[in-house]
């Protein structure tokens, strides 16, 4: 394939467009027991790794909008995913003193024990994900999901403006 076509095929589109559906969902379904073994959720899993990913590059307390920003979801959501890892004792959650309207959250130590304690089997349970195709497959369908990303991100930002493009999804959640 040498080039994107303007013209693509409808039915090949909507194949496509179905079959990263099942995918996804298929994910989920093995991703889901491998996490409720450690008490979480996908989500949960999902918020947990963007706060320790947060905490590894120096920033202890994250505000709950850019946790969403980075998941690509609403504060509302980010919102109940929280209540629960707060209910549970892995996060913690204050007002920040520059701005009382915002919320901040951090992981406790129990979060960050639990964190590490997933992390050391995750690497094991995401090859097994890819374990279906060969290391060249592997690479190939890298490639093409950072190109889809890309045109993604610039169809958010035509739509929703500016900041949706930068926003990341968070690669922990799975």
């Amino acid at each position: 394939m040498s080039g994107v076509s303007d013209k693509v095929d409808s039915p090949m589109t909507e194949a496509i467009f179905h079959a990263l559906l099942r995918t996804l969902g298929l994910v989920r379904q093995v991703m889901e027991p491998y996490f409720a073994r450690f008490g979480i959720s996908g989500p949960q899993w999902a918020v947990l790794r963007v706060l320790h990913d947060g905490q590894r590059d120096g920033r202890r307390w994250l505000p709950l909008k850019d946790v969403g920003r980075c998941l690509l979801i609403q504060p509302p959501s980010v919102t109940g995913v929280v209540d629960r890892l707060e209910r549970q004792g892995l996060v913690e959650r204050h007002t920040s003193p520059a701005d009382l309207r915002v919320r901040r959250v951090n992981l406790t130590p129990a979060g960050r024990k639990l964190v590490a304690k997933v992390l050391a089997a995750h690497g094991d349970q995401i090859r097994s994900l890819f374990a279906g195709l060969r290391p060249q497959e592997q690479e190939d369908l890298l490639g093409l999901l950072g190109q889809l990303e890309a045109h993604l991100g610039a169809l958010a930002h035509r739509q929703h403006g500016p900041g949706a493009a930068e926003r990341k999804p968070a690669v922990g959640h799975v």
